[in-house]
């Protein structure tokens, strides 16, 4: 797989120590907020066992089970007396009995329910219960005769017609503003002064786009549940339709030894994780940059501490998490046996790059900054991954290479251990040249291009061969910097040429001299043969005498 890579595009940069403060403290406040939040045993089972009363699409209290009835059915029975009192015009008399062994509640001298010990919520008596409840009751019923009213319904059109038109306003204020000041506010933030890219242009423009589009949703979505929660006929199959898609939605999906976990339960468990990898991802970039860096250790070792350090912690913090959130590692082994089959069966190649990724930060065949060749390419490491390391070439294009490569290949880095290497350049001259001379030119191209040529070793000259056109030499010279070989290969070239010419010292080029000798071909034919040759000449040149006969007499023809 080849990347290119011809700008520097990174963001992160910019401002990493503010970023990662914000990452690191959103971390732990969802982790907070999780403890915090979590509710009780008690409480779980409280809500667990009771049903909502709902009125016109608004729930006004939660009851529990009585004997042979549900909560469920002692909600539809509240649910249908309250109802019948609403759809008349009559005004509503409440009133609260305590003079038998449980508190009851009478509306227009009519039972209506009776607080049991198990409507009380925990942190309550029965008598606070019985005199909250009244009150909601009432308030919900004086509310739900109000929204039956002509004039209720008169200026409620009134306002969902002016909602609409300034629904309309916005929606069309969005579309005229909103890409060119987004788009300002992006490059405010992302620290930004101009985009030198097309692609990083269409990127932000993309992304302009779709949350314009999304605003746009959000904003009639909006406006369509304001309306239908205006009346009570729309608001109770809207209250009926969300509940159905809640309990649809947060019924349990996994069951996992004692544990039952929904769709929201996953989802939250990998937003967790995917922030604790981000958090641990800004942690090893702080580890790196702030640490690591101020202790002179070389790059390479820089990167193997700060990935075996993230990787370490990534692995206790999914354990913590799994733990925080009542999940029992051992309930999840038949799944992980079954992930290892998996494994085992279908992810053979990225298993094994996964283990050379770890072979390579232990062993550290390479590092990062080294300069390697694998196959046919080269370039410097620039990031060792757990599964593929990246290579940046001289053409600044990025190159991912599966980690086995490295170790079930040939490989060759010329940064290990002793980043010292040599370079040979082939030469040849004339012959007849003073080889002496040719071999001072050498030393003194090489010399003349310190210091990307090291004095020690000294530059060396060898007399290779003599060779079909030219006398063979070889420049060897040694280089601290083997990213750099090509630039420094062609430089001692440019200076070779220019003192070799300075100096009259011929470079030839590959000659061949060609000798045709004349003379007859060894050649002996039978006499049957000549007989049959000279009889095919002279047929031939009696032919092409009579057709010169010819053509002199229609010549003469014509000219009479």
């Amino acid at each position: 797989m080849i990347i290119k890579n011809n700008y520097n595009y990174n963001f992160k940069s910019r401002q990493p120590g503010i970023l990662q403060f914000i990452i690191f403290s959103t971390i732990v406040l969802i982790l907070s907020s999780l403890m915090i939040f979590t509710p009780g045993a008690a409480l779980v089972e409280f809500k667990n066992s009771t049903a909502p009363v709902v009125l016109d699409g608004r729930p006004i209290i939660k009851i529990s089970s009585v004997g042979e009835y549900t909560a469920q059915k002692r909600a539809e029975l509240i649910e249908k007396k309250l109802l019948t009192v609403v759809s008349s015009s009559n005004p509503i008399h409440l009133k609260v009995k305590t003079d038998e062994k449980l508190p009851t509640i009478w509306l227009n001298d009519a039972y209506l329910l009776t607080v049991t010990p198990k409507d009380v919520f925990p942190g309550s008596n029965l008598k606070e219960q019985t005199e909250i409840w009244a009150g909601k009751i009432e308030e919900s019923v004086k509310n739900a005769q109000k929204e039956r009213s002509l004039k209720f319904m008169g200026n409620t059109l009134i306002k969902i017609g002016a909602i609409i038109i300034g629904a309309i306003l916005i929606n069309w204020f969005l579309k005229l503003v909103w890409r060119k000041y987004l788009y300002q506010v992006l490059l405010f933030f992302l620290g930004n002064h101009g985009i030198s890219h097309p692609e990083e242009s269409k990127s932000l423009s993309i992304l302009i786009s779709l949350s314009l589009l999304v605003t746009r949703m959000a904003l009639w979505v909006g406006t369509i549940l304001y309306i239908t929660n205006k009346f009570p006929l729309t608001r109770q199959f809207s209250y009926q339709f969300t509940d159905t898609l809640i309990s649809t939605f947060t019924s349990p999906v996994i069951h996992l030894g004692n544990q039952t976990y929904s769709v929201p339960d996953l989802f939250i468990l990998v937003g967790l994780v995917w922030a604790l990898i981000i958090g641990v991802g800004g942690t090893t970039n702080i580890l790196r940059s702030r640490i690591l860096r101020v202790t002179g250790i070389n790059r390479g070792a820089q990167e193997a501490i700060a990935t075996m350090t993230k990787y370490s912690l990534i692995t206790i913090g999914v354990m913590v998490l799994l733990q925080v959130w009542g999940l029992d590692l051992s309930s999840i082994a038949l799944l992980a046996s079954a992930l290892g089959v998996g494994i085992g069966l279908g992810f053979q190649d990225i298993a094994r790059d996964f283990g050379s990724g770890l072979i390579i930060l232990f062993e550290r065949p390479i590092q990062v900054g080294d300069f390697v060749e694998v196959g046919e390419y080269q370039g410097t490491v620039e990031r060792i991954g757990a599964r593929s390391t990246m290579i940046k070439t001289f053409d600044h294009v990025s190159i991912i290479v599966p980690n086995c490569r490295f170790l079930e290949a040939e490989l060759i880095n010329w940064d290990h251990d002793h980043p010292v290497s040599a370079l040979r350049l082939p030469v040849g001259v004339a012959y007849g040249s003073n080889v002496e001379a040719v071999r001072q030119a050498l030393l003194d191209a090489a010399a003349a291009s310190y210091p990307d040529v090291l004095s020690i070793p000294e530059p060396q000259v060898l007399f290779i061969e003599f060779g079909d056109s030219s006398l063979n030499f070889e420049l060897r010279v040694w280089t601290a910097e083997p990213s750099k070989q090509e630039i420094i290969r062609s430089d001692l070239y440019f200076k070779i040429e220019a003192i070799l010419r300075e100096r009259e010292i011929e470079i030839p080029f590959p000659q061949q001299d060609l000798h045709l000798r004349s003379g007859n071909l060894p050649i002996d034919l039978s006499p049957r043969m000549e007989a049959m040759l000279m009889q095919f000449f002279q047929q031939g040149s009696k032919q092409q005498e009579s057709n010169r006969k010819k053509v002199n007499l229609n010549g003469k023809e014509e000219q009479n």
